[in-house]
């Protein structure tokens, strides 16, 4: 518990600043963690984390060049997904083992990362919307902690993830509802109401996808993607909700056409 709380406190910090810079630093900050989860994905699916970073970087890279050109205008970036077009060729063709696995992890990196990225360069309200965003994942992943280790009762998918509990995906999935609702009205939102609504549904789809990692990982007979963050394991596993989150908040928002937080 120590290690976790050690660990928040180092990489939230960091987070929130990169997320309130914007641009070339949000950036930055979602290639390198894209790097890392492939190199983590890769060292499962493909048993090798020689083309790791590249497994996580190419795709997120090519898929997300108008997110990544409108955030630095560099011209750079064009030459970047050409090239990286190219060696996504060469990545896939390496992979002897599992290659659903490791086709599907990847997409999932990207998309992830890529509606993220989305969210990071909408014209209105970005910085709250992506705060809100993280405020609704990490309070997810507190309460469902605290309320599966403090409560426990029935498992929720031992098939899945022995560990996990409904009553720590019910405190999981409640705290997402009202620290949403209670950091949209701080935001100014339009209808703090319907902003816990859809927070309550964000914080589902998080646990969801935190449960499609423990499935993962139990296919593969490993406890953690990683070992980069003490007391959490990889990085993986520590936003592998808010990938889930990430992709419905954006695909919202890019059908409502705004941040959820104006609607």
């Amino acid at each position: 518990m120590l290690l976790r709380i050690a660990s928040a406190l180092v990489l939230a910090p960091v987070t929130l600043a990169a997320v309130w810079a914007g641009g070339r630093w949000v950036l930055a900050l979602v290639l390198l963690g894209a790097a890392v989860m492939g190199w983590e994905w890769a060292g499962l699916a493909a048993r090798s984390r020689r083309f790791g970073a590249l497994t996580g970087l190419i795709p997120m890279t090519v898929i997300a060049a108008p997110a990544a050109l409108a955030l630095s205008g560099s011209a750079g970036i064009a030459c970047l997904v050409a090239a990286a077009g190219a060696l996504l060729v060469l990545v896939a063709a390496r992979r002897k083992r599992e290659p659903l696995w490791a086709a599907g992890g990847t997409l999932w990196i990207a998309l992830g990362t890529v509606a993220f990225l989305g969210l990071a360069v909408i014209p209105e309200k970005v910085h709250e919307t992506v705060l809100w965003l993280l405020a609704i994942v990490w309070a997810n992943d507190i309460a469902a902690y605290g309320a599966g280790r403090g409560i426990g009762g029935p498992k929720l998918a031992p098939r899945l993830s022995p560990n996990k509990t409904w009553a720590g995906f019910v405190g999981g999935v409640a705290a997402s509802g009202i620290v949403g609702g209670l950091v949209g009205w701080a935001a100014g939102a339009t209808s703090p109401a319907v902003l816990a609504g859809l927070s309550l549904v964000l914080g589902a789809v998080a646990q969801l996808g935190d449960l499609a990692e423990s499935w993962a990982k139990r296919h593969f007979g490993v406890k953690d993607a990683g070992r980069l963050i003490p007391g959490h394991g990889g990085l993986l596993d520590r936003v592998d909700g808010l990938l889930a989150a990430s992709v419905l908040a954006g695909a919202v928002t890019l059908a409502a056409g705004g941040s959820p937080l104006l609607w």
